[in-house]
């Protein structure tokens, strides 16, 4: 049976990050998460072994840097590479959800040996507040983002009163699902497991953090030559579809699916999440293999 541990590990700044990693069998793959979000926003990979990933910075057990200008892109992509080492991993597949695709993808294009193949779901590689609100018009749709972003970090303390005391029960739980924000597609248990420890984020901080990673710009993807699978969630009001599947489509392994989701994806289509995975460490596996045999025959024919 598969179990999850959590240990803590320390970045290139002297900050401890608090890592997870799922027991038993299985090829590793890293996870890097949407801000704020914990492995109960993947219940379909609950039961997979070698599933590993992270808590941002200042969230739910990894500590706030001394310097809390130290939450850039640059500083994600280091954790990434923190949670890696330790686990002692050379190469992976990666894979990224909201905010996370941006560190997914800053981390294959900077350090493709690590990263064998990406699955980025739910989001747009980088410059993630143009990407949102898909009913405003595109000139808009930045300043709209940033602005009301910058507002709900100004009401934190007010957001923790309210948020901190809200019961997660069967009615919250039945109001959330058929309320836009997720989908009733999704299962009611999952829902209330990863909205429990959700509500409890010290809510200025979590919009500090997203708004540092959200004003990276957008990510020129054409370097990436590894497999690449993009799950687009076609309601989405937080990562237009075309924000997600512009930056992929002339990838020469992508491969793009458009789902009657949300921004919740991974809890709306768990099966569907589990099944890409699997397609795509299939892809790494044949890719692999070809070219090992290719290096392999250029060996023999140059003796």
């Amino acid at each position: 049976m598969t179990t999850m541990r959590e240990h803590d590990v320390i970045s290139w700044d002297g900050t401890k990050i608090r890592t997870w990693q799922t027991s038993g069998d299985g090829p590793p793959v890293l996870l890097c998460p949407g801000v704020g979000s914990g492995p109960e926003s993947w219940p379909s990979l609950a039961d997979r072994g070698g599933l590993l990933s992270w808590y941002m910075r200042g969230t739910m057990g990894s500590d706030r840097p001394v310097d809390e200008r130290n939450i850039s892109l640059d500083d994600h992509v280091s954790d990434a590479i923190a949670v890696l080492d330790d686990a002692g991993i050379e190469r992976c597949v990666v894979m990224g959800w909201s905010m996370g695709v941006t560190i997914a993808a800053e981390l294959a294009l900077r350090h493709p040996e690590r990263v064998a193949g990406l699955l980025l779901v739910a989001g747009a590689p980088g410059d993630s507040f143009d990407a949102m609100l898909p009913l405003i018009p595109r000139n808009l749709r930045r300043f709209v983002g940033l602005t009301g972003t910058k507002l709900l970090q100004q009401a934190g303390p007010v957001l923790d009163r309210v948020l901190h005391r809200v019961p997660v029960t069967d009615v919250t739980t039945f109001l959330l699902r058929h309320s836009g924000v997720i989908k009733p597609s999704s299962d009611p248990k999952a829902v209330a497991n990863a909205v429990s420890r959700f509500l409890q984020h010290d809510w200025r901080w979590y919009f500090t953090l997203a708004l540092a990673l959200g004003e990276t710009p957008r990510q020129d993807l054409g370097p990436i030559v590894c497999p690449i699978t993009l799950l687009a969630g076609r309601d989405d009001l937080l990562a237009t579809t075309e924000s997600m599947t512009t930056p992929v489509g002339a990838l020469p392994q992508a491969r793009l699916r458009v789902l009657p989701c949300s921004h919740y994806l991974p809890l709306e289509a768990p099966e569907v999440v589990a099944a890409e995975l699997d397609l795509l460490l299939g892809r790494v596996r044949s890719v692999d293999f070809a070219t090992s045999e290719a290096f392999t025959s250029g060996s023999r024919s140059a003796t």
